[in-house]
């Protein structure tokens, strides 16, 4: 099958489009025929290789956790889904190999739900790591409630953007951090815009004098800092990029594939509460581009590559 890889960690242009083996299908996997996978920043910080810790990398790389797609042919022990299924998938394992930036792969049905009817599979595929960081943080780590007031990082973003409808569903009143250029399309979602920079507490406490009750770090550093100053007497505080959170009495979130979890978000997406916004589509043989687009960082929700 026609694959993107990469044999060593480095720059976009260690990635290489050709053949790979094509993969087998375990008892309790699926074979996905992949029709959009969509790009992560952790996706160009795993090839740059600074997961090593974390993960360990088995050469040649295949990358990409995320997908949309057909199921081919269930695996033995797979009863969850047949031929023909549409499907929508967080591929992740503890080892980095068998992406999903390729023509098929075998994906373990505990990473998979029925896609969205509602979205094209390029929506559809910017929805399970983004969608499922988003929901497991605002609604577990974060436990947001009717009435809350909730700060939200990075608000336009893939992540943040996904964050604000889950929040606002729930009933809470959300505040977005995001460049001018995205706060009319925050104020679509229904977040009141805040911009980024210099003053940043000031302009947030001028919105809740109060103090927030929950803050969503997804920038770290100063941000994270600058959030913990911002919380209310019981505010509560996660970040998924800086673990430094810990010391100031908050939670580190890494999301973990759970089939429950993104099934509901697909529900969510069926129901019209969450949409997902393509900023960029790009074919597989230039995923290169696609990294290089999505490590811009300027993104408004999400980057995917496309398969024929």
């Amino acid at each position: 099958m026609k694959a993107i890889s990469y044999r060593s960690y480095g720059g976009p242009e260690v990635l290489e489009y050709g053949e790979v083996r094509d993969p087998k299908v375990g008892p309790d996997s699926v074979l996905v025929k992949v029709r959009a996978a969509a790009v992560n920043p952790v996706d160009w910080k795993c090839r740059e290789g600074h997961l090593d810790a974390l993960l360990e990398p088995v050469f040649p790389v295949i990358p990409g956790w995320d997908v949309a797609g057909v199921v081919e042919r269930p695996g033995v022990a797979a009863p969850e889904f047949s031929a023909g299924d549409e499907v929508i998938g967080y591929v992740r394992e503890d080892f980095l190999s068998r992406g999903t930036f390729a023509e098929y792969v075998a994906a373990p049905v505990r990473t998979l739900a029925r896609k969205p009817r509602n979205l094209s599979f390029e929506e559809a595929a910017g929805l399970p790591l983004a969608g499922l960081t988003a929901y497991q943080v605002i609604t577990k780590a974060l436990g947001v409630k009717p009435g809350d007031v909730v700060l939200v990082h990075a608000a336009a973003g893939g992540v943040g953007s996904l964050a604000v409808q889950i929040a606002r569903h729930l009933g809470a009143r959300v505040i977005g951090t995001a460049s001018e250029h995205n706060h009319d399309y925050l104020r679509e979602l229904g977040a009141e815009p805040v911009r980024y920079g210099d003053g940043l507490v000031d302009r947030v406490r001028g919105l809740a004098p109060d103090g927030v009750d929950a803050a969503f770090d997804t920038v770290g550093g100063d941000t994270l800092k600058a959030s913990a100053e911002l919380l209310g007497p019981r505010g509560r505080l996660a970040s998924i990029t800086d673990n430094e959170v810990v010391g100031l009495g908050g939670q580190y979130c890494f999301v973990r594939p759970d089939a429950a979890d993104l099934t509901r978000l697909s529900e969510l997406a069926e129901q019209g509460v969450v949409t997902v916004h393509v900023d960029e589509a790009f074919p597989l043989e230039r995923a290169a581009d696609a990294h290089r687009r999505s490590a811009e960082g300027r993104t408004r929700g999400k980057v995917v590559v496309t398969v024929e």
